[in-house]
């Protein structure tokens, strides 16, 4: 199946829409900084120590996101089989900002964001279904499989980076107060975040969900294993920088030995989760199983017909 150049075109146009969002409110929140980029992609990794003069909005998620409906839009323009990348995008867009509909600390603003994002993911995934027609001829582009040694590479470190995430959630439960753990997936009022940040709990399960499931489709390799591989790969990247960038500022590494056991499986993690995304994207963005339609049916050769019988006498 390919893309129709309309559909390719719209999901473009909403992939763009939705990174301009993003980029509207990482400029008010440079706003609300002391006046330093560095100080709000500190703030992205959690750490607070750069003064703000207002609460932010953005997470540590959004330039991920930002850079993914770059690549969405990019590929929709230049891709006649986009229509998986176009509904990977809106089903991750939608599964992390659905909390904003409902957590208790989210501004009108923010809220008003939150439906606006939940709009055009809505429509990313109508224009991928939409959009879809088999292909004319016999050579045109159809999407790629994943090749097989690259599939088993990006599944492996996929349910590796699933589980592992998974494991800490579990930990966090069995160590935080039973309110808090329901706020860390609901956002409640013990959970101070960013206006247009997802719950923590809740982008946790996203990413366990998210890496669980793409793990699954890239050993099965079917077309769209690539483009979920590549969102969850792009993802754990996010999730491992933001990890490791306040132990490299504040020299956690030199002090690794002298770490409590948790903060150095918290290091670790975060390693894991940075080198395993990255790998993921290495193996799934090179190129695919080379697949062609199917040629059309031949028309079916009949034997030539028996001679007529010579009439009697000739």
């Amino acid at each position: 199946m390919t893309v129709t150049r309309a559909a390719r075109l719209a999901g473009a146009a909403l992939s763009v829409a939705l990174a301009l969002v993003l980029v509207g409110w990482t400029l008010r929140d440079l706003a609300v900084t002391t006046g330093s980029p560095a100080d709000l992609a500190w703030h992205w990794a959690k750490d607070h120590h750069p003064l703000l003069r207002g609460r932010a909005a953005t997470s540590g998620t959004d330039p991920v996101l930002i850079v993914i409906y770059a690549v969405t839009a990019v590929t929709a323009l230049r891709s006649p089989v986009a229509a998986s990348a176009l509904a990977a995008t809106g089903a991750v867009t939608l599964a992390v900002r659905l909390p904003g509909l409902w957590a208790t600390a989210a501004s009108s603003a923010a809220l008003v964001t939150t439906l606006l994002e939940l709009a055009l993911a809505g429509a990313l995934l109508v224009t991928a279904a939409a959009g879809r027609r088999p292909a004319d001829t016999a050579y045109e582009p159809l999407p790629t499989r994943p090749r097989p040694g690259p599939a088993v590479t990006a599944g492996v470190l996929l349910l590796l980076a699933g589980l592992v995430a998974a494991a800490w959630e579990v930990h966090w439960a069995l160590e935080l107060p039973a309110e808090i753990t329901v706020d860390r997936f609901t956002g409640g009022r013990s959970v101070l975040a960013p206006l247009l940040a997802p719950p923590p709990g809740w982008l946790t399960a996203v990413l366990v969900l998210l890496a669980l499931t793409a793990a699954g489709s890239v050993f099965a390799r079917p077309p769209y294993a690539r483009p979920l591989g590549l969102v969850a790969g792009a993802l754990l990247c996010g999730s491992g920088v933001m990890g490791l960038a306040p132990a490299v500022r504040y020299e956690l590494l030199d002090r690794f030995s002298g770490l409590y056991g948790v903060e150095r499986l918290a290091l670790l993690s975060s390693l894991f989760d940075l080198l395993a995304g990255a790998a993921v994207l290495a193996v799934l963005a090179g190129r695919g199983e080379p697949r062609v339609a199917p040629a059309p049916p031949r028309t079916p050769v009949l034997p030539p017909a028996p001679p007529s019988p010579r009439p009697p006498g000739w």
